[in-house]
């Protein structure tokens, strides 16, 4: 069995998104003929925990962890001293918000000081960790996955010591990223980003996207092969039996479902306030209408539903564990993805689309009508895009979805999605890993 290297901050038991992309990895490649090295911090910091995540980690996947020094528990705690709400302390501050004094330094620190981010004190330390260990412990690829983009200028950099190949694998873009913007950089910090993201992209033996947008503006700026490979759901975590009650009927509940991290600066207010106007006018909306909240959210966003007159339609959960998550995406009457009001948004794929369109249950996406997300949702027939700010669209949609509701009626056509299943995805990385040893053995052999 071939063994890659593979740098990740994010791992279990840390729960979120942003962990499901290479624990699903892993967990299938040992049967595809490489065995997983996982490089993680031992004492990372964690918005949210999922221990259940540890049960998809293979026997067959070997685990090294070191401890990474980092200034965010620092500023957390001066945070909490100076009064700032829990949201404040724990959501990503990085954004359009408005900021305290305390909070527009520290952003100005983590912009300009810390660079890529602040986990770039891991940089050095990991390097000469990794090169001694992988002369007693030789893998034949490495996999650098990012943010944060420290992740891959320890892999750009172990790479050049030891001669191995690399890819880099980006879940999302970097100096194109929506909060790039927001960090409070100088002109010369701006400039190195975009410097060492060259560097990067240029260094790779090949680059990986999750967009389809992306994979297009990184391919815009370097030689290097930009390969997609989409985010995308486990068939394992799906019952292979449909939700029947979620379809509906005319005393069954109409919920409405988000789940994951829902951020001020995607709040659907259009959507709350159409909403409203339609629990005053229709009582039997408003007695069964329930709008769920599975996951972290910004205070805006619970402020925002309540003062619209649906607080006692609000049922905010909290972060549940992944398989909690899923059951209640399955039994919902639809399902909801605001996007940040962002414009770089249009290239994202967020995470759990592909876990929404497993679901089989319709999916309202607020955002871009013709960025990357409605380009799935619209070619897989399972879910629209509509404009934050589109009231009469959005009120339409809601009307549709309530008719069919009414009627038990409420589903999605059966769609092809077997290509965004993550086994499928595991045999198409498995595939340019399996492509870029050969190149390599070929160029020796030449």
């Amino acid at each position: 069995m071939k063994r890659v290297l593979i740098i990740s901050y994010y791992w279990p038991p840390t729960g979120g998104s942003g962990v499901q992309r290479w624990v699903k990895f892993a967990k299938y490649l040992p049967s595809l003929g490489w065995q997983p090295v996982i490089y993680t911090p031992e004492n990372p910091e964690q918005l949210a925990v999922d221990s259940s995540l540890e049960a998809e980690v293979p026997a067959e996947a070997e685990i090294i962890k070191t401890r990474i020094l980092e200034p965010y528990a620092l500023y957390k705690r001066i945070l909490r001293r100076s009064g700032h709400s829990r949201e404040a302390v724990e959501v990503n501050p990085v954004n359009a918000q408005e900021k305290s004094v305390l909070q527009k330094a520290a952003m100005w620190i983590r912009g300009n000081l810390f660079r890529p981010d602040p986990r770039c004190l891991w940089i050095r330390p990991s390097v000469r960790f990794l090169k001694k260990y992988l002369k007693e412990h030789p893998v034949d690829l490495i996999v650098s996955t990012g943010p944060p983009q420290t992740m891959h200028i320890i892999g750009m950099k172990l790479s050049q010591e030891t001669g191995l190949p690399w890819i880099a694998d980006f879940r999302d873009p970097w100096t194109k990223i929506f909060y790039f913007k927001h960090l409070s950089m100088t002109a010369f910090t701006e400039r190195w980003h975009k410097k060492m993201e060259r560097k990067v992209l240029d260094s790779a033996t090949a680059v990986v996207a999750v967009s389809p947008l992306v994979q297009q503006e990184f391919q815009a700026m370097t030689q290097t092969p930009v390969e997609l490979i989409t985010n995308g759901f486990d068939e394992c975590d799906f019952a292979e039996d449909k939700v029947s009650e979620a379809a509906g009927g005319p005393s069954a509940p109409f919920v409405i479902t988000h789940t994951g991290l829902f951020a001020a600066d995607g709040n659907p207010t259009m959507l709350w306030d159409v909403l409203a106007e339609k629990a005053r006018t229709d009582e039997t909306f408003r007695k069964l209408l329930a709008i769920k909240l599975v996951g972290k959210n910004d205070k805006e966003i619970i402020e925002a539903i309540r003062s619209v007159g649906l607080g006692d339609n609000l049922c905010d959960m909290g972060y549940q564990p992944h398989a909690v998550a899923i059951e209640l995406q399955r039994k919902a009457s639809f399902l909801i993805l605001p996007l940040r009001k962002e414009p770089e948004y249009k290239a994202v794929l967020p995470g759990k689309l592909f876990e929404y369109m497993a679901s089989w249950r319709p999916v309202l996406g607020i955002g871009q009508p013709d960025g990357a997300m409605s380009m799935i949702l619209n070619r897989t027939k399972t879910g629209i895009v509509l404009d934050w700010e589109d009231r009469d669209s959005i009120s339409r949609a809601i009307d549709i979805l309530w008719e069919r509701h009414l009627k038990g009626e409420l589903t999605v056509e059966d769609a092809d999605i077997s290509q965004f299943t993550r086994q499928h995805l595991a045999i198409e990385m498995a595939g340019l890993f399996n492509r870029i040893i050969s190149d390599k053995k070929s160029r020796r052999h030449a």
